[in-house]
């Protein structure tokens, strides 16, 4: 970030949302200045005060701390969690603050580890001569160097703090930052330099409250067109854009990437993630994609879920709305019924998937029913068994060449119902604008394990039709 320039428009408009997204009914007040100025920070700090700064600490200050202060000389709020930076005449060793503390916490593990391995230090280099990495106990010790070194930029904060390591220099001379919360459950986060720190706190602001204004704004706008991009057969673009607005709180970037991934990969984990219940999800839980698509997703979860796995339908059961709860009911209730049949969109491409899944579901290789945990392998045995007995030309065949033909059918089968598949897919149509793709396949078991990585690339590549 060169330029001092640069810091103000982007600090003002920090300013502006931290102001607009304020809460005057659960919020500390803002002060009348803040207020009056729509400025978080303070007048700036003079090239002298700066140079002082530097000749109390003994270093000359990394370009982006030096360009900040040269705008305001200290600043207020730096995210959720830090309530005030500290300027030119605060800047000091952490060690030198009442903040020492975390050097002591860190000391203290990093005896410990050393007590625990023999040795405080780094691993014995391999036999290469090369340094082996660093294991856990080696990053303790060289966190509680950091930390012991390390310069304090904030002057209050919930249990967080952010340093700066002066060892740590780029070829721009920037220091590498870290941020530090006793909360986290994690050591000390690192950034490439002060800006990049402050920038990480400005997206966590805009994740957690999630202020109107021009950040807003822009990412509705970014996330709305990787849609439109995403239905047009973009896959890897309309994925980082979703993925860079998620950093700022946009939650339809969540519902819309998660679609895609479940395809691409591990559904059950993304419909874990997408369907756990917290009352933020109301909306989207009363929506027509829950009720149509994902709820059946979560149903067949729970029957494959591990019964310490992270498990959405009890928490949906329990704490959901009752609007919700009654859904849920409902669709149990029915998918218990004799004949039950999964639907999957409008009646033309309903018909379309049940004729390519019926063919599956018909044939022993894809008699592969879903089961508790643990017993998958049994089951595939049965399939070879079933098939073994489909044939009766071979009575007397091996397991080995029983399982060769298996696969041979298995394979050529899956690809004649990949092709009707697809072929089927221009009568797919959304249920909301939040729904990008057919996921309720993965619904049923047979087309679920038809349903390849590679397979789901395609079909994420092959446009679809965003009228309803």
């Amino acid at each position: 970030m060169g330029g001092r320039v640069a810091w103000r428009p982007f600090l003002e408009q920090w300013s502006a949302e931290w102001i607009a997204g304020h809460d005057p009914e659960q919020d500390t007040p803002l002060e009348p200045e803040v207020v009056r100025d729509t400025w978080l920070g303070f007048a700036p700090a003079s090239e002298a005060e700066v140079e002082a700064a530097e000749a109390r600490l003994g270093r000359r200050l990394p370009p982006s701390l030096r360009e900040f202060l040269l705008v305001t000389d200290g600043w207020r709020d730096a995210g959720t969690f830090v309530y005030r930076l500290a300027g030119t005449a605060d800047l000091e060793w952490l060690r030198d603050t009442d903040d020492r503390h975390w050097i002591e916490v860190w000391q203290e593990f990093a005896e410990e580890a050393a007590a625990e391995d023999g040795d405080g230090d780094e691993d014995e280099d391999d036999e290469d001569g090369e340094p082996d990495e660093l294991d856990d106990d080696a990053f303790m010790v060289q966190e509680a160097r950091m930390l012991a070194r390390s310069l304090r930029l904030s002057l209050e904060g919930d249990a967080a703090v952010m340093l700066l390591d002066p060892d740590d220099v780029d070829e721009d001379g920037e220091w590498a930052a870290y941020w530090l919360a006793s909360w986290s459950g994690e050591g000390p986060e690192r950034y490439d330099s002060f800006h990049d720190l402050m920038r990480q706190q400005w997206r966590s602001f805009h994740a957690l409250r999630r202020p109107p204004g021009e950040t807003r704004d822009h990412w509705d706008a970014e996330v709305e067109r990787a849609r439109r991009e995403a239905l047009a057969g973009a896959v890897d673009e309309p994925l980082a854009v979703f993925a860079r607005a998620h950093e700022f709180g946009r939650r339809r970037a969540d519902v819309l990437a998660a679609q895609m991934r479940m395809l691409l990969g591990d559904w059950r984990g993304e419909v874990a993630a997408l369907a756990w219940y917290r009352p933020e999800l109301d909306d989207f839980l009363l929506g027509p994609l829950f009720a149509t698509e994902l709820l059946p997703l979560v149903v067949r979860h729970e029957r494959l879920a591990h019964p310490h796995a992270l498990r959405p339908l009890p928490r949906l059961k329990e704490y959901a709305p009752a609007p919700v709860r009654a859904l849920v009911e409902r669709y149990e209730a029915r998918a218990a019924e004799p004949g039950f049949r999964l639907s999957f969109g409008p009646p033309e491409f309903d018909a379309a998937v049940h004729a390519v899944a019926d063919r599956l579901a018909a044939h022993p290789a894809f008699q592969v029913p879903d089961e508790p945990p643990g017993r998958g392998p049994a089951s595939r045995s049965i399939v070879v068994t079933m098939y073994a007995l489909d044939d009766p030309e071979r009575p007397g065949a091996d397991a080995a060449h029983v399982a060769h033909a298996a696969q041979a059918a298995q394979a050529a089968l899956s690809d004649e119902a990949w092709h009707d598949l697809l072929a089927a897919l221009p009568l797919w149509r959304p249920v909301s604008d939040d729904h990008i793709a057919p996921i309720s396949l993965l619904a049923h078991p047979a087309l679920a394990a038809l349903i390849t990585p590679a397979r789901a690339r395609e079909l994420l590549s092959t446009p679809r039709d965003a009228t309803r």
